[in-house]
């Protein structure tokens, strides 16, 4: 399947901004990031379909941006304005469109991502 590996992540206060990127083998329809703090579920984040369409978590809207750069063959997560409550191990993903959402089936190593004074 597709090969992703993450790098980008680190420890910063709260405010603090990081950019996660992710190498990719070969792009898929969907791509994403999801990150899993301890005792959670993993949870979606951030996905662009066909390179163009992008969906949100709520609670990163306006603070996330998910974006690609096809020639480097690089997935990005742009994050600002970040908060103690987005700290976690962070994994980009690679999917299909399954008609109403993407399904992922290839998942990067992850990354941590620590936020706190």
């Amino acid at each position: 399947q597709v090969q992703l590996v993450e790098s980008g992540g680190g420890s910063v206060q709260p405010g603090g901004s990081l950019r996660l990127s992710c190498v990719v083998s070969r792009y898929t329809t969907c791509m994403g990031w999801f990150r899993q703090a301890p005792g959670k579920e993993r949870e979606e984040v951030a996905q662009i379909v066909r390179d163009h369409a992008t969906i949100y978590a709520d609670s990163v809207k306006g603070r996330f941006t998910i974006s690609r750069d096809n020639a480097k063959n690089t997935l990005y997560l742009q994050m600002i304005s970040l908060k103690p409550e987005d700290t976690g191990m962070y994994y980009c993903a690679a999917g299909t469109w399954m008609g109403s959402s993407c399904s992922y089936g290839s998942w990067g190593q992850g990354t941590q991502v620590t936020v706190s004074s």
